[in-house]
C-alpha cells in the first residue's frame, strides 16, 4: 500500500514537472521555439530529427518528453503545446475528443513493434508463443513494463501477455514504470531480468538485447498519431510538415520505426 502511494505520489509530481517545465520556460524560448509533446519512446527519434530541422532553419523545438497519458492531461490542463505525438490513438482520441486539436492537421505518423528485453549479456531467447512459461523465465524477478492501465507501451504489453495466456501467471510479478524509457532502464541496469518495451527503445540501448518479438496480432497494432493542437501557433506547421517529409524519413527509419505517413480524416 505505501508503494502504491509513493508510486501515485510520483505521478502527479512528474505530470506536475512537465507542466512547469514549459509554462515556467523564459517568455522569448516561448516566443521562438515550437513546443512539442512527444511520447517518451521517440526521443532519440525526434533529437535527431529537431537536429536537422535546426540545421535546415535556425531554429529549434522545445520537445516535452513523457508517458502519452500524461502529456495528454497535461495539455487538457491548458499547457501550451504547438504539437502532440501520442504513442497511441486511445490518448490522441482523448484529447481530440474535448475539441483539442487541429483535426484537419492530424495523420498516423509512425509504427513500431513490441518486444522482449533482457540485459545485454544474461537471458536465453524465448519464443512468444501460446502458452510461453515468463514466470519461469523471470525466475524470481520481475517483469518490467510501462503503467498497464494507462501508458500505451504498457497496455500492449498487458494485452500480448493476456493473448499469449501469460499474465495471470506474471500479474503479480511486475514492476510497473512511469513510462517505456523508465521500464528500458530497469533492466538496462539489471534492476529486472525481463521488460517490455518498443523495438525502437531496445534498439536505443546498448545495455539491453532483444530475446523475443511479441506478433503483432497479439496487440492493437502500435500507431504513433500526431496533430497540430488548437492553439497551435502559425510556425507550427512547418515543423510538422518536417516531421512528415522525406528528410525526416530516413531519421526515423534508422531508430526502428516504420513510417506510415497516413492522413486522418474526421476524429
Amino acid at each position: 500500500m505505501a508503494t502504491h502511494r509513493m508510486s501515485k505520489l510520483f505521478r502527479t509530481a512528474f505530470a506536475g514537472l512537465v507542466a512547469v517545465m514549459v509554462l515556467s520556460a523564459p517568455a522569448g524560448a516561448q516566443d521562438q521555439d515550437v513546443v512539442v509533446f512527444a511520447a517518451a519512446s521517440l526521443k532519440n527519434a525526434l533529437d535527431e530529427a529537431n537536429a536537422a530541422w535546426q540545421r535546415d532553419t535556425g531554429r529549434t523545438a522545445a520537445i516535452s518528453y513523457a508517458g502519452s497519458n500524461v502529456l495528454a492531461k497535461q495539455i487538457e490542463a491548458g499547457a501550451p503545446a504547438d504539437i502532440f505525438v501520442s504513442a497511441d490513438l486511445d490518448w490522441m482520441d482523448e484529447v481530440a475528443s474535448k475539441g483539442l486539436i487541429d483535426p484537419a492537421s492530424r495523420m498516423n505518423l509512425l509504427g513500431n513493434a513490441l518486444v522482449l528485453i533482457a540485459p545485454r549479456d544474461e537471458g536465453a531467447d524465448i519464443a512468444l508463443e501460446p502458452g510461453v512459461d515468463l514466470a519461469a523465465a523471470l525466475k524470481g524477478g520481475r517483469l518490467a513494463i510501462a503503467n498497464v492501465t494507462a501508458v500505451p507501451a504498457g497496455k500492449y504489453g498487458k494485452a500480448a501477455l493476456e493473448k499469449l495466456g501469460a499474465w495471470e501467471s506474471v500479474k503479480d510479478r511486475v514492476a510497473q514504470a512511469e513510462n517505456v524509457r523508465a521500464a528500458l532502464l530497469f533492466v538496462s541496469r539489471g534492476e529486472a531480468p525481463l521488460g517490455i518495451v518498443y523495438r525502437t527503445d531496445a534498439a536505443a540501448d546498448p545495455g539491453v538485447r532483444i530475446v523475443g518479438t511479441f506478433p503483432e496480432g497479439t496487440h492493437p497494432p502500435i500507431v504513433y498519431p500526431v496533430a497540430l493542437t488548437r492553439t497551435a501557433r502559425p510556425d507550427a506547421k512547418p515543423f510538422l510538415d518536417f516531421l512528415r517529409s522525406p528528410k525526416a524519413r530516413p531519421i526515423f527509419e534508422r531508430q526502428g520505426f516504420s513510417v506510415l505517413d497516413r492522413p486522418v480524416s474526421g476524429s
